[in-house]
């Protein structure tokens, strides 16, 4: 039996967005994760940061927004970032908490956070599926003692450093419950050279981990088919189930919005227009793609940040939203037909009696 193929949306700012007053609208105004329910999404993922200035992706938020997620039944991936911030491949800053730990006090700080997390959702009966540790660790964790960046990726040294904190976090997720998977995630899912050399890397230092999670940005990552041809690479080479973690494409070129991530004809894939008709085909060709992935390896995606609508009272979405012309909801909030293509997916699968239930 299959599992059931995840599509997923990764919806860290949504409450913030509803703090701010951000509706969102199928006929009429709905709940948000009612409304992605509604439209085959069964998965949400959700960051976690240590003491984010702003006061949101913290404990607390995660807390509520993983009741919200359950009601709904669905998959919970919890990503890590090990920081108070953004981490990704240019930021692994560590918490400020952390900053003037050494080496092994930083191993007890990863553990005993890890599980205080997983604990407390547990606890409250909203346990993860999955985690991630770490976000985007193509070069490394909890920068100095965790980096293999710039020179440092040439370093024995480091990358042992690297893979024994990233043991630590597996063993943690696993010391509260051995049934949550657990995800090892790159930035570069069309980059099949760097993707290689990294999960090379595990291998060697023996890193026991369940899932690979790629991102996929064309802009950034390169075509279908450098994402078709790694995936496929990496399911013969180790045999293990993958995930796009973060994915988006976008409706509209709003060159109003000068931070915009994507903004110029030149960022868009070949043959997709920056329209909600391109944006609709561009979901419906990738999840294509993600499904002919060799031995069904490839189990889903998350779109990131479909819900991340302008509004402007709050701390870090407002003006500093360059990411509103990538979103399922055009700026009003009423669903785009990229929405309406991963639901008619959605219901192609439901009515594949092989396929089981998460």
């Amino acid at each position: 039996m299959k599992q059931s193929f995840i599509s997923g949306a990764d919806i860290s700012f949504l409450d913030e967005v509803e703090q701010s007053g951000g509706q969102f609208y199928d006929l009429g105004a709905e709940d948000n994760i009612k409304l992605l329910s509604q439209h085959g999404i069964n998965g949400v993922r959700l960051r976690i940061w240590n003491k984010p200035p702003g006061g949101y992706c913290n404990l607390d938020r995660t807390l509520k927004m993983a009741k919200r997620i359950k009601e709904f039944n669905m998959h919970f991936l919890l990503c890590f970032h090990f920081s108070d911030v953004w981490a990704d491949p240019k930021h692994q800053s560590k918490p400020v908490e952390w900053e003037h730990l050494d080496y092994a006090s930083l191993h007890k700080a990863l553990q005993d956070y890890i599980v205080h997390i997983i604990q407390a959702l547990k606890d409250q009966g909203t346990m993860p599926d999955m985690v991630q540790i770490g976000n985007e660790i193509t070069m490394g964790i909890l920068w100095e003692e965790g980096s293999v960046n710039g020179e440092l990726r040439t370093l024995p040294q480091q990358w042992e450093q690297f893979t024994s904190l990233i043991k630590t976090g597996i063993d943690a997720v696993k010391s509260v419950d051995k049934t949550i998977k657990t995800m090892i995630h790159v930035d570069r899912g069309g980059d099949q050279e760097v993707c290689r050399f990294f999960y090379d890397k595990f291998e060697e230092y023996h890193v026991n981990f369940d899932t690979i999670g790629l991102s996929f940005y064309p802009w950034w990552h390169g075509t279908f088919n450098d994402l078709e041809n790694n995936l496929a690479d990496l399911a013969e080479r180790y045999d293990k189930e993958m995930m796009v973690v973060e994915v988006a494409y976008p409706w509209l070129l709003d060159t109003a919005n000068t931070l915009n991530v994507c903004k110029s004809e030149e960022q868009l894939h070949a043959g997709y227009s920056a329209t909600p008709e391109g944006q609709a085909r561009y979901m419906t060709d990738f999840i294509d793609l993600l499904k002919r992935t060799p031995n069904d390896k490839c189990i889903g995606f998350h779109y990131w940040e479909p819900s991340w609508l302008p509004c402007k009272d709050e701390w870090s979405v407002g003006h500093e939203n360059n990411w509103s012309n990538l979103t399922l909801f055009d700026f009003d909030g009423q669903k785009l037909p990229a929405l309406d293509s991963i639901k008619k997916h959605a219901l192609e699968v439901s009515n594949d009696t092989n396929i089981a239930t998460i």
